[in-house]
């Protein structure tokens, strides 16, 4: 089973097959300015054996990165870098990379912007179709982040889980593909924003309080009351965010 990004960033393990570490390293290279946009890449030989794969694991890793938008192959040409309009930003790997690289105040705009566009609206269609056992989860999940055993890394984990709780339980399919996006948010505060032991402790129950605050408000059927807890969690998070990078 594919490991997602933010278990692999918490984890620190690297991607584990052939194919996963050529599309990962290239990918990071691509969007780090390594290989500008137009620029080739170099060859298959090269390629192949600088990660030590074959000719076939290697093409199968350039489809990847295509469909990702980061590549285009050209006859004769080579296979260029594509113009960062391109690129697949629903994708939790172009995402992570970015946050790899490095990210500005505007790109934490623009993907908070987007979060903002998608999980206050799943958090209202929860509160009118979640079932009885959905909210009893979404309650478990909200105090589980509360548990003083949680290191920055576990937290993290148990916020994804519930953010992709809530999407299940608006009954939208396609809710749930937004699951990249805020998996690919919560790497990025992991990543810029991990507190101290201390600080980690009182922010565990600040987060357990405030994702509660979005069950309550499903709970009671109130749909703009649990669409308002969830900006209040995503502003939350890019403040945190925002202060480290300011």
């Amino acid at each position: 089973m594919r490991r997602g990004p933010l278990e692999s960033e918490i984890s620190g393990r690297k991607a584990r097959t052939s194919h996963a570490q050529v599309v990962d390293e290239l990918g990071r290279e691509i969007i780090g300015g390594q290989y500008p946009v137009g620029a080739t890449l170099p060859g298959d030989l090269e390629l192949a054996q600088r990660f030590k794969v074959s000719r076939t694991v290697l093409r199968e890793a350039m489809k990847t990165l295509a469909a990702k938008g980061l590549i285009v192959p050209r006859a004769r040409i080579g296979t260029r870098v594509t113009p960062q309009n391109q690129w697949n930003l629903f994708d939790s790997d172009v995402l992570t990379w970015h946050f790899h690289r490095g990210v500005d105040q505007t790109f934490l705009k623009n993907l908070t912007e987007i979060r903002l566009a998608f999980e206050p609206f799943a958090a209202g269609l929860a509160a009118e179709n979640a079932d009885g056992k959905d909210i009893a989860q979404l309650y478990q999940l909200a105090d589980e982040m509360g548990s003083p055993a949680h290191t920055p890394g576990t937290l993290a984990a148990a916020d994804l889980k519930f953010h992709l709780a809530i999407a299940e339980a608006s009954r939208n399919p396609f809710m749930r593909t937004v699951g990249s996006l805020i998996e690919a948010a919560l790497v990025g505060i992991f990543k810029l924003s991990s507190p101290s032991a201390s600080e980690n402790e009182n922010r565990m129950a600040e987060v357990s309080a405030t994702h509660r605050r979005i069950v309550d408000a499903i709970a009671r059927r109130d749909r703009e009351g649990a669409a308002q807890a969830m900006r209040d969690v995503i502003m939350a998070g890019r403040d945190r965010v925002t202060s480290v990078i300011a």
